[in-house]
């Protein structure tokens, strides 16, 4: 079965080790390209490895990448969008899920364009018991660059431009 736009799918995170990291039930997808997945979702059902859940607070867009090492998910906030990236797998969709692995590592980006990176403890923890390899490890390395450098020129997503069209999308799409 192939994505299509509408289609209404879960997201599945997943650790290095192969296990299930997080799930997001529900997001509707809103554009897809061979490079690119969008999709858009609100008060979505997440799950835990250990089987806590909670919903999101706040719409959110997240932008999948078939060949970059992270995903990015704009969350559209009263005081502005933050963004919140995650240096990843690119990701791919089996029939069940849109699917990644996560690499620990954060970016969280502030409406003013400033950012921080987290997680760095968990990423060194698990750099050894996880056992990421050299290559592994220098993609990601060089991943955070590149993710830096789209953040510093404001290149999209984070120029906005087209955030809120695809949130707009999302709401007449979920309307029906």
């Amino acid at each position: 079965m192939k994505l299509s736009t509408g289609m209404t799918v879960s997201i599945h995170s997943y650790k290095h080790n192969k296990k299930l990291h997080r799930v997001w039930k529900k997001s509707v997808v809103l554009y897809q390209d061979q490079h690119m997945l969008v999709t858009g979702n609100n008060r979505t059902k997440v799950i835990e490895c250990d089987g806590r859940s909670w919903h999101t607070k706040e719409p959110a867009i997240c932008y999948f990448y078939a060949d970059l090492w992270f995903n990015i998910i704009g969350m559209l906030k009263r005081d502005g969008v933050y963004f919140y990236c995650n240096l990843s797998s690119p990701y791919l969709y089996d029939g069940e899920a849109i699917k990644y692995i996560d690499y620990d590592l954060d970016i969280k980006v502030f409406p003013d364009g400033s950012y921080v990176l987290l997680d760095e403890k968990e990423y060194q923890a698990h750099q050894g018991s996880m056992c990421y390899s050299e290559e592994i490890q220098e993609i990601i390395l060089s991943q955070i660059e590149v993710l830096k450098q789209r953040i510093e020129r404001k290149e999209k997503p984070f120029d906005l431009s087209d955030i809120k069209l695809y949130y707009d999308n999302y709401k007449s799409m979920t309307k029906k």
